[in-house]
Order: structure tokens, then C-alpha cells, then sequence
């Protein structure tokens, strides 16, 4: 077993995992949830998914018994709702969201604390990732989408620990949050897979906190754009990237992907964040 810089996420040896086994899968098209081994008796295990019109979520939680039924209802309901209320006000697609005002300039990006939160992220993002990952740069005008997904994750798993839930895991696509530990009492087993190839070898970590984003396994080619050139992006077949934060990992592997194999300089020099899979076309 290796241990990676970041302390709460392990790269496990395959050979060593056979016995164990994953709690969550991710790669190719979607995600997948495995059934769970033996469970903690002091802990109230929830599963729930829950479609938007963009995108489907499954939320995992293990939660302590002190918090009653009742507690982990009010929590998961409030996280739910969270989602569903992204959804409806900063969905790019929708004419009458928060985005879409400001991309009409009907409204400046402090006028929602937010949407301001939103618009700095995309624009750390951009200097991060030397212009290639750009929410101005896109037809139309302003459009987060390369990170909504993943900010609207971490925002529902705020709600959950706010309300004193700390261990969870929320899956969308092929990205995840998890945080704590799963409802047999360890780490979250995730056993990451090829994103095009379904017979190699996935690779699996064992985290207790942080976040897998990919880019590319949506079967739509084209849908990343170089915001240099306006041109789809065509250097890689797929990005995935690992980090403490979900939005940020979402728009380094959508940068990832426009970029191509340069991109990988900005995950040098102590970076928080590591690429998983970086494959050529």
C-alpha cells in the first residue's frame, strides 16, 4: 500500500483488495453502489436518489443513532432540497435562472452571495488552469457548467453536516463526495474503473474525506470546447481527477480534457489534486 500526499485518501494495492469490497464504483458512464457487508448496529444507514431535470444524485449516509430517525430525514431532506434548488436557479438552460440573468446582464454577480461564491470559483479555475477552463469563454456568455455539478454536491453535503451528519457519500455520473467513514465502520471503499475500457483493472482508494470529478465519460464528443480556439476539444478520451473539494476537482478535469496532456503541469509542485486517468484519443 502507498500513501498519497493527501493523508485521507490511500491508492490501494489490487492485489490486497480482493477480500474487500468496494462500497461505491465509479467510470464509464455512471456510478454504481455496492451492497453493503456488515453494519455498524450504533449508526442509521440511509441510501436515496433523487433526479433533477440535469443530472441524478444518490446520497449514502451513516448516520449516529443519537440523531433519531426523524434528525436523519430532516437532513437528508434538506440536502435534497438543496440540489433541486441549484437546479432551478443557476441552470445555464433555464431563461429565467440566477446564470441566465447575468448572462443578459440583468443583474451583477454580487446581487446573490451564491452567485458570487459561483462566479469567483469559475474564475479561480480559470487562472488555475492557465485560461483552459473558462465560463466566459463559452457561446452565449457566462456558463459554470464545467463545476455547477460538483458545487452543487458540496453545497448539499454542507447541509448534511450542518444538520450533524458527517458521514455520507454523494455520487453524480461518474464524480463523488464522500467524507467519514461507510456503514461497515471504515473508510469508503471506491473502486474507480477505466473510463472506456471495462476490463482493466480499477483502481481503488480507501478515503475518509474528498472528491473524484471526471470529464469525458458522457459518450458526447464535442462537449467540451477549446476556449482558446472555440473548437471541440479532442486530445483526451476522458479525465478524472482526485481532491478535497468536488467543484474544484469537476473544473480541473474539465480543463483536463480541453487542454490535453499540458494540463498536467498544474497538478505539480504539492498540489492538493491528482490525476487518476489522463487517456489519449
Amino acid at each position: 500500500m502507498r500513501i498519497d500526499q493527501q493523508p485521507r485518501t490511500r491508492w490501494v494495492d489490487q492485489s490486497a483488495f480482493h477480500q474487500r469490497r468496494p462500497d461505491l464504483r465509479l467510470g464509464l458512464h455512471s456510478h454504481r453502489v455496492d451492497r453493503p457487508g456488515a453494519l455498524d448496529r450504533d449508526r442509521i444507514s440511509v441510501r436515496h436518489t433523487v433526479r433533477t431535470a440535469t443530472a441524478e444524485y444518490t446520497l449514502l449516509l451513516n448516520a449516529p443513532e443519537w440523531l433519531g430517525r426523524r434528525g436523519v430525514g430532516d437532513a437528508l431532506r434538506d440536502a435534497v432540497a438543496e440540489l433541486r434548488a441549484i437546479d432551478l436557479t443557476y441552470g445555464p438552460t433555464r431563461p429565467d435562472s440566477l446564470v441566465s440573468r447575468l448572462r443578459r446582464d440583468e443583474i451583477s454577480p454580487d446581487s446573490y452571495a451564491p452567485l458570487a461564491d459561483l462566479v469567483d470559483r469559475c474564475a479561480a479555475m480559470r487562472a488555475a488552469t492557465d485560461g483552459w477552463f473558462d465560463a466566459w469563454a463559452v457561446p452565449g456568455g457566462f456558463d459554470p457548467g464545467g463545476l455547477l455539478g460538483g458545487w452543487a454536491v458540496e453545497r448539499a453535503a454542507a447541509r448534511l453536516r450542518a444538520a450533524g451528519v458527517h458521514d455520507y457519500a454523494v455520487l453524480t455520473g461518474a464524480d463523488l463526495v464522500v467524507r467519514g467513514h461507510a456503514a461497515h465502520g471504515g473508510p469508503w471503499r471506491v473502486a474507480v474503473h477505466h473510463p472506456t475500457d471495462r476490463h482493466q483493472t480499477p483502481l481503488v482508494l480507501e478515503m475518509t474525506a474528498g472528491a473524484v470529478g471526471t470529464s469525458g465519460v458522457s459518450g458526447r464528443r464535442g462537449h467540451v470546447v477549446d476556449p482558446h480556439t472555440g473548437e471541440p476539444a479532442e486530445h483526451l478520451v476522458a479525465a478524472t481527477v482526485v481532491g478535497p473539494d468536488l467543484a474544484v476537482a469537476d473544473a480541473y478535469a474539465t480543463a483536463l480534457y480541453a487542454a490535453g496532456p499540458a494540463g498536467l503541469t498544474w497538478f505539480r509542485d504539492g498540489s492538493d489534486y491528482r490525476v487518476l486517468f489522463a487517456h489519449r484519443r
